[in-house]
């Protein structure tokens, strides 16, 4: 009997191992996935196909490309108005003309400005480059300025350092955009043009400010009365010492981190990598982010020679390969867990690897200000270039560095106040959860109750915000590239906007809106990386 009932045990199929997917669970799970985007692409072409009728039908309704005419006194004015009427097809109504302008562009073309004979394509494909290069750099240290200030503010509530920056917020968030760029204009272009001529600091420039910082460090740390008081006194030594020199040198005409600012950049970027990500006692992730430093500091005097004939593609190759180097030292370093020591020595390498291009920079700061096109002045308040300057790629860089330090900073001004006050609302909400006290009476400690279990899901709610954001400050910063004469997607929509060329204006909202859907699609992509308890095929 138990033969016949092994004999048949062993005869049996076996039964398939469910832990291991087969191409039919695969394609099975993907299929929803499938469809959820397919649904989702649909239904955003129709909304972006309703949006454009809509902007088309109010634009043909409220703008008279004849107005000049009608009031004019030529002789030939009968003839010039229908040539006009002929060259826009305003003989045919509104509804008809939209559709001729869908029909072109789904054959990709955009259609052409009957002011200056151009094709909107040529003319965004100007401007987009410009755009791009003002708003990236702006987005990216608002997003992380005010990411990280919103935090700190939560986890010192009702300290002085949150009172100080929810003030700080709403003084920003409240003000307008042109009178902030005004503002950078009198104080961070003129006056430190002017001061530039004799770059001394004053003394009570120097002991306010030391004593600033010393409040800003202490209020950061926190902790108790002696800890407060330890760093008070390092920041305001520290800052004291630094202006000081800055002041007493010529460290500001001629510039340099050197190899000394080059380690202690790359050893302070070292220990906050591995302080947030493995805590300080990770001795392996520590050595390896320190040894990944000190290689970059290494080849300091070797990358002087690569870098005569630098370029971006160069720069780009040089950091995929700084970020790899810093993988292998974290790889080499092994442990239980290599990942941690890979990805802190990664973050340091690419670290150094930035302060040794800054450095590089720093170096043609002298040359550049002796330029006759610059003549000392360096800090630029309109255009994105210097008109006649020639030199080689860290001339150019730095010329382009220092026309776009003013937009940059009244953009990230502006945006950097809503970050803050949003990640600190959501880091408080989800400080309060009941898997964050569980988190605690487990023993964790705060840097991973923090870094690991509350700061993921406190960016849920950045990310309906920040991808819809970056979509619209692509369509220009109106405003201030109005104020600094900045040739983007805003002074492209302004000047269409007053020539009343249809096909510039619809061109410029198919692009932004196209960017508006492609965010929206990415929210919930975002969402479901943030939050494994959210599926996009739902």
């Amino acid at each position: 009997m138990a033969t016949t009932v092994l004999t048949e045990i062993e005869d049996a199929p076996a039964a398939p191992d469910e832990t291991v997917p087969t191409r039919r669970s695969r394609a099975a799970r993907s299929a929803p996935m499938l469809t959820f985007l397919a649904r989702r692409i649909l239904s955003s072409l129709f909304v972006l196909l309703g949006a454009t009728f809509i902007v088309f039908m109010l634009f043909s309704y409220s703008v008279d490309p004849l107005e000049d005419l009608r009031f004019s006194t030529a002789p030939n004015v009968q003839q010039l108005i229908a040539e006009r009427v002929a060259a826009l097809n305003l003989d045919v109504p509104p509804v008809v003309r939209y559709f001729q302008w869908l029909g072109n562009v789904v054959t990709g073309d955009l259609g052409t400005s009957w002011r200056t004979g151009q094709s909107v394509s040529s003319i965004l494909g100007a401007a987009i480059p410009n755009t791009v290069t003002l708003v990236s750099g702006a987005l990216v240290l608002a997003i992380g300025l005010g990411v990280l200030v919103g935090i700190v503010a939560a986890l010192r509530q009702y300290t002085r350092f949150d009172y100080a920056v929810t003030f700080l917020s709403f003084v920003l968030f409240s003000l307008p955009s042109f009178w902030v760029a005004v503002l950078l204009k009198l104080w961070g272009a003129i006056g430190f043009n002017d001061f530039l001529r004799d770059p001394t600091i004053a003394w009570y420039w120097i002991v306010g400010l030391s004593v600033l910082s010393g409040g800003l460090w202490s209020a950061i740390i926190g902790g108790v009365r002696r800890t407060r008081w330890v760093s008070f006194a390092a920041a305001t030594v520290a800052t004291g010492a630094i202006l000081a020199f800055v002041s007493e040198t010529d460290w500001i005409v001629q510039p340099s981190l050197g190899y000394v600012g080059i380690a202690v950049l790359g050893a302070g970027v070292a220990f906050a990598v591995v302080a947030l990500t493995a805590g300080l006692s990770n001795r392996r992730a520590l050595y390896a982010s320190l040894t990944a430093a000190a290689v970059g500091v290494a080849l300091k005097l070797p990358l002087q020679f690569l870098f005569v004939n630098a370029s971006w593609v160069m720069m780009l190759g040089l950091a995929v390969a700084a970020v790899a180097c810093g993988c292998l030292i974290g790889w080499l370093f092994g442990g239980d867990d290599r990942r941690v020591s890979m990805r802190a020595a990664a973050v340091t390498a690419l670290g150094t690897g930035l302060f040794l291009f800054v450095d590089r920079v720093m170096q043609v700061w002298y040359a550049y200000n002796r330029a006759s096109q610059i003549n000392f002045r360096p800090i630029s308040t309109i255009g994105s270039q210097t008109p006649g300057l020639r030199g080689d790629f860290w001339i150019t860089t730095l010329d382009q560095f220092t026309h776009i330090l003013l937009p940059t900073i009244t953009l990230v001004l502006i945006s950097f106040a809503g970050y803050t006050r949003y990640t600190r609302a959501s880091m408080l909400e989800v400080m309060n959860q009941d898997y964050i006290r569980t988190a605690r009476s487990k023993g964790l400690s705060e840097r991973v109750v923090t870094v690991r279990h509350a700061f993921r899901n406190a960016l849920i709610p950045l990310a309906t915000i920040v991808p819809l954001d970056v979509a619209a400050m692509f369509g220009g910063a109106i405003i201030t590239e109005r104020i600094f004469a900045w040739s983007g997607m805003g002074s492209v929509f302004i000047t269409a906007l007053q020539n009343m060329d249809a096909d510039v204006i619809m061109g410029h909202f198919l692009v932004v809106g196209s960017l508006l859907v492609v965010a929206s699609i990415l929210v919930d992509f975002i969402y479901a990386a943030l939050d494994p308890r959210i599926r996009v095929n739902a």
